[in-house]
């Protein structure tokens, strides 16, 4: 969690390599972070590559005096991306626990994807033998 500050921005794409899921999240009453998630976007296919899952947050659903971004741009952004999208509250705790299981999810049905394409031994293949092998 680099909280999106540039000066750690060098430093976070080293977390790319290796990740499974990203939880991107933007502040509904800040303009400017909602803008750099296409920024956050690119540099996850660039370094992580399109086989993680992400998903994305608009957080702060308990000021919505203070909304500068509407919630259909968020939606707007996921569908674009192919990416499920909530509106949070961390303070109210409003969709955490939904966004975190639907990336849990999709993190484990890929995984289990995984293993299972692993176990698979074809049986009718003959095994080469060297001089020392049993």
């Amino acid at each position: 969690d680099t909280a999106g500050q540039e000066r750690f921005h060098t430093l976070s794409t080293s977390y790319f390599r290796g990740a499974q899921g990203f939880v991107l999240v933007y502040d509904i009453t800040n303009l400017d972070s909602f803008q750099s998630i296409t920024s956050w976007m690119r540099d996850i296919h660039e370094k992580a590559g399109d086989e993680v899952d992400v998903i994305l947050l608009g957080n702060k659903c308990d000021k919505e005096s203070e909304r500068v971004v509407p919630k259909q741009k968020g939606e707007k952004l996921a569908w674009e991306h192919g990416i499920p999208f909530f509106e949070t509250s961390a303070k109210d705790n409003v969709n955490i626990e939904d966004a975190f299981s639907i990336l849990t999810k999709e993190i484990l049905e890929k995984k289990s994807c995984v293993l299972y394409d692993l176990d698979v031994v074809a049986l009718n293949e003959s095994k080469k033998r060297t001089c020392c092998a049993f």
